[in-house]
C-alpha cells in the first residue's frame, strides 16, 4: 500500500498565505514554502508546477474562500441576527448589511488570509497565469458582481451613481475598515462588525 503523502496542497498553500501575510506576494517563493513546513522543495514542486502555478493557487483558494461567504450573505433573505438597527422588513436591505458583516466576521477569523487580499491578483501574478487559473478568477468576480447587481436592483438603484453607492456601501467602506486596522498591525476592535454594518445600513437607507 503507497504511503500517503506527508505534505499536501493545502498543507502547502497554508504555509504560502502566512508568508504572504508577513511578506507580501514577494516572500512566496517555492522554497520559502518548503522551508517554512519543513519539507523538500521536490514536494513542492510536486504539486506546483512553478510559482507563477503557486502564486495563482494561493491567491485563489484565498479569494474563494471569501467570496462563498460572501456571495452566501449576499443571497440570503433572512435578516442579519444580533446586528446593529436590528433586523428589517427589507430583505435586499437585510442581504445588504449581512454582505457588509461578512467582510469584518471572516477578516476576523482569517486575519492572514484577509491580509493576503489587501493585494490584488496581479501582486500574484495574473499576468502569467494559465488560462484555467483566469477563468477560475473571473468566474468568482463575475458570480459576487452579478448577485450585487441583483440586489442593487432590488435596492431601486437604476442609475450609475445608484449602483455606485450599492458598491461602496458592500464593498469598499467594509474593506476600509478592514484595511485600516490589517495595515496598522492591530486587531480588528469588538465594534467592527456592528460599525461597518450600520453604515452600510446608512448609506443604502
Amino acid at each position: 500500500m503507497a504511503r500517503p503523502p506527508r505534505f499536501d496542497t493545502d498543507q502547502l498553500l497554508d504555509a504560502a498565505v502566512r508568508l504572504a501575510a508577513e511578506g507580501g506576494p514577494a516572500a512566496v517563493t517555492m522554497a520559502a514554502v518548503a522551508q517554512a513546513v519543513g519539507a523538500p522543495s521536490g514536494s513542492v514542486y510536486h504539486r506546483f508546477s512553478g510559482r507563477t502555478t503557486l502564486l495563482a493557487e494561493v491567491w485563489l483558494r484565498t479569494v474563494e474562500r471569501f467570496q462563498e461567504g460572501y456571495f452566501a450573505a449576499l443571497t440570503d433573505a433572512s435578516p442579519p441576527s444580533g446586528g446593529a438597527g436590528g433586523p428589517g422588513p427589507d430583505p435586499a436591505r437585510a442581504a445588504a448589511r449581512a454582505a457588509a458583516r461578512h467582510v469584518v466576521v471572516w477578516s476576523r477569523a482569517h486575519r492572514d488570509e484577509a491580509t493576503l487580499l489587501l493585494y490584488g491578483a496581479q501582486d500574484f501574478g495574473r499576468a502569467e497565469w494559465s488560462e484555467e487559473h483566469i477563468r477560475r478568477a473571473d468566474s468568482g468576480n463575475a458570480r459576487v458582481f452579478a448577485s450585487i447587481g441583483g440586489l442593487a436592483a432590488d435596492l431601486g438603484a437604476a442609475d450609475e451613481r445608484g449602483r455606485d453607492r450599492v458598491v461602496l456601501a458592500l464593498i469598499d467602506l467594509p474593506l476600509s475598515l478592514v484595511r485600516r486596522h490589517l495595515r496598522a498591525g492591530e486587531p480588528l476592535p469588538p465594534h467592527a462588525e456592528d460599525l461597518a454594518e450600520e453604515c452600510t445600513a446608512a448609506l443604502l437607507r
